[in-house]
């Protein structure tokens, strides 16, 4: 039961991280410190949440990531920075293919790629969106 409790917790709160994106801002600077923290803050609770997904299932002992083609048995630390290393390099880029998924981990790793790959065009969206209606209420 907590695996499912803690797996719906990380899941919310990165929708609720994702659902910014699409809250108006009062704020009339496009490009400030705020706005970058902002970001930087959705980016880290993003790949935050995935890894801790990643590091449920492996905790559950259901394989999901294998590194260097082993299931990765060693102590919690190891297997934390292996989960929060596949996390930044599925997010980020396609992998150095040291860590790969398996089974599950597949699926998961698909959704969180999508989110990574759609996330700047999303910003850009964003930016387009606001800087219109802002020309329109000058206008």
């Amino acid at each position: 039961m907590p695996f499912y409790l803690l797996m719906v917790l990380i899941i919310w709160c990165m929708v609720m991280s994702i659902r910014t994106i699409f809250i108006e801002e009062k704020s009339k600077k496009k490009f400030s410190m705020e706005n970058l923290i902002w970001i930087a803050n959705l980016y880290a609770t993003i790949l935050i949440g995935f890894a801790l997904i990643y590091l449920l299932f492996e905790l559950n002992h259901y394989v999901v990531i294998l590194d260097s083609g082993m299931r990765i048995e060693s102590n919690f630390f190891q297997q934390l920075e292996t989960s929060f290393y596949f996390s930044a390099m599925t997010m980020f880029s396609v992998g150095y293919g040291d860590v790969s998924p398996v089974g599950i981990g597949r699926i998961i790793a698909a959704i969180e790629a999508f989110i990574g790959y759609s996330l700047p065009a999303a910003f850009l969206i964003r930016a387009v969106i606001d800087f219109e209606q802002h020309e329109r209420r000058d206008v």
